[in-house]
């Protein structure tokens, strides 16, 4: 096959879906230019915790609810003032996500745009495979273009508002073009499986299909960190110090299979600071964002590190891949029931009957999430629950809950620091700075220490 015979109709196919949208995204586009070109994107200073002294720490009530009242004083009414509209936000962000991708299948379905779509796809790829893996890119790509204007407002605007994003226009732009070709890629390798799956399996394609989903999801914690990250951010050994040798000590007293420290430069795109230990097995890689590097002590390093050793030691990515697989299993037991009340009505018009038909992944996609839309709790309470334990584990692993407690208030840059019970149980994936401070509090009382 030709490029040539290939790339017009692809792109003949993308105008005819795009075209009902292309003025409303060049528009938010356009007004989203005036309100940049109004606003200071310098580099903004990260929250500013006063810093305290050991006799501070000393004098702290042995009580763990005044000692954590006591931490949580130090944070700046401007900053959690911040941190709680930023985290606010984020929740109606997740409603317009999910109402997008509503509209993108509806877009996908009506006028039978999905059906011809995989004609065409069928005619240039010939062999089912290859027409799913080209249906696949096609509609990866249009819901990327068609998802741009709030993917630009959350990953450039909004995040430069409140002060995280340290990132120019080009390498936004730079970065969003290359996600969307890996976007595209992504796509046509899933749903070509996952369809190739389904036609062979019948009315039990909800179980083989979790398993499909569950071997992709192991498959690209593999590759993730090997051969996507990278093209992203640079990875560079740890220069030798006492953070590389504090990192490493605690690494090889529990069994770590690593000699290495890696240095990432995130501080290009973002103020956050982060950490992890990926890969599983024997590929598991030590990282450190260099803003943890740049703007924490090293008792606050090796807390943090101690607890992301310790999703590696708990074995918490099986046990989350396992986790996750139960709930695309519910999801896509959900979707079979789904399927076949909306095939039966609505079939007809959108010119596609059948689950194993590749014409029907938008309603797919959008009754699979809206079944996550209501899982949403339960995902979060899975992430949460890892969470909580990796912190305790930390805890006993660094011994250290001041350092703990500090860099918890560095994360309020970002994260609300004390929400209500019900908001953090629907809605934080991560325990809540109170919550993760008085665990930390707990812990110091627990072990009689200073």
């Amino acid at each position: 096959m030709t490029t040539s015979r290939l790339c017009p109709p692809l792109l003949h196919r993308l105008g005819a879906l795009l075209r009902p949208v292309v003025l409303p995204l060049l528009c938010s586009l356009a007004l989203a230019g005036p309100a940049l070109a109004g606003e200071d994107h310098g580099t903004k200073q990260p929250i500013d915790v006063a810093p305290v002294d050991d006799a501070w720490r000393a004098a702290l009530p042995r009580d763990a609810k005044l000692a954590t009242q006591a931490y949580l004083d130090r944070l700046p009414a401007a900053s959690v003032q911040r941190a709680n509209q930023y985290e606010e936000g984020g929740y109606w962000l997740q409603l317009w996500e999910f109402l997008l991708g509503l509209g993108i299948a509806a877009l996908m379905l009506s006028g039978r745009r999905a059906a011809r779509v995989r004609d065409w796809a069928q005619r240039v790829g010939r062999y089912s495979l290859a027409r799913d893996a080209l249906f696949g890119a096609v509609y990866g790509s249009s819901a990327a273009l068609l998802s741009l204007p709030l993917n630009f407002y959350r990953g450039y605007v909004r995040e430069h508002t409140y002060g995280m994003s340290t990132q120019g226009p080009a390498d936004w732009w730079g970065e969003w073009a290359l996600g969307l070709g890996l976007e595209a890629l992504g796509a046509a390798v899933v749903v070509a499986v996952l369809y190739a799956v389904i036609r062979r399996t019948g009315e039990r394609w909800w179980l083989w299909g979790t398993a499909a989903c569950s071997a992709l999801l192991a498959l690209l914690l593999l590759v993730q960190p090997v051969w996507i990250a990278p093209l992203f951010n640079t990875y560079q050994p740890l220069e030798p110090g006492p953070v590389r040798e504090a990192v490493l000590t605690l690494a090889r007293a529990n069994g770590v299979p690593t000699d290495e420290v890696y240095r990432v430069d995130a501080s290009r795109q973002t103020q956050r600071i982060s950490a992890n230990v990926s890969g599983l097995g024997q590929s598991a890689q030590i990282r450190l964002n260099d803003n943890l590097l740049n703007r924490t002590s090293l008792p606050e390093i090796r807390a943090v590190m101690a607890h992301e050793l310790g999703h590696y030691v708990l074995n918490h990515g099986p046990k989350m891949l396992m986790q996750f697989s139960l709930l695309i299993l519910f999801g896509f037991l959900f979707s079979q029931w789904a399927l076949r009340l909306l095939f039966a009505r609505f079939g007809a018009r959108w010119g596609t009957q059948a689950v194993g038909d590749v014409a029907s992944l938008p309603l797919l996609a959008a009754v699979f999430s809206f079944f996550m839309l209501l899982a949403t709790p339960v995902f979060n309470t899975i992430v949460r629950t890892q969470e909580i334990e990796a912190d305790r584990f930390g805890l006993n692993l660094a011994r250290d809950p001041h350092g703990f407690a500090e860099v918890m208030l560095k994360l309020a840059d970002y994260r609300k620091p004390d929400p209500g019970a019900l908001e953090e149980l629907v809605f934080f994936h991560h325990p809540s700075a109170r919550h993760r401070i008085h665990d930390a509090m707990r812990w110091r009382e627990a072990m009689g220490t200073p």
